[in-house]
């Protein structure tokens, strides 16, 4: 048991008339309240979680061509990360011998992520209303997170294949998923580049014979 003990003595060279007792203060009580007190902060304060970022990424394991998950060339947005933060971006695939398009592009809000925006604007706009919504008290913390998963993977949405070549930085592949982040694209994966989309790059940036 915790205590403190005050000795009372008198002035020197004088006797006390009157016997006086030592103070005792017990401390216990005071230790029991600050374990409660730390006890109580522990259950009660809500630790910091680290907010992570979901991406995918190319599967090691070897499967057949059938049983891959093909893009639909309506909605397939390639994108490619080049050297120098060069960004160069393309829609669908090649057909009948014919290369799509390659556009140049950059990390700015009218660059990559204007086009993104005006490719899914639906999701943008339905996003939005749940956000207002939301603040409004309208939808409930749980359904605003059931709901914006649902809008954010809806078939309309697009699908975004992010490829980086070996000269491009790591800050331009941070840089390009923040930008699916805020453009509320669900639908999106890191793979390999391949020999054909450098070839699209060389075309685009060698000067023309």
């Amino acid at each position: 048991m915790a205590e403190m003990q005050v000795e009372n003595k008198g002035k020197k060279g004088k006797k006390t008339g009157q016997k006086k007792h030592n103070t005792r203060v017990d401390l216990t009580p005071m230790v029991d309240l600050g374990f409660l007190l730390i006890t109580f902060f522990m259950l009660t304060t809500s630790m910091l979680k680290p907010q992570t970022m979901e991406i995918s990424v190319p599967s090691k394991d070897k499967v057949e061509e059938e049983e891959q998950n093909k893009v639909k060339a309506s909605q397939a947005i390639t994108v490619l990360l080049g050297k120098e933060n060069k960004l160069y971006y393309y829609f669908g695939t090649e057909e009948n011998g014919v290369d799509p398009e390659l556009a140049e592009t950059d990390y700015s809000s009218e660059g990559i992520r204007k086009m993104l925006v005006v490719k899914n604007a639906d999701v943008m706009n339905k996003v939005n209303q749940l956000k207002l919504d939301k603040a409004a008290r309208k939808v409930s913390d749980e359904d605003y997170q059931k709901k914006l998963s649902e809008y954010r993977a809806s078939k309309g949405a697009p699908t975004i294949l992010i490829k980086a070549a070996d000269d491009s930085n790591y800050k331009n592949l941070v840089d390009i998923l923040d930008e699916m982040n805020i453009c509320n694209i669900a639908r999106y994966a890191i793979v390999d580049i391949t020999p054909y989309d450098l070839g699209l790059i060389d075309k685009k940036t060698l000067p023309a014979k």
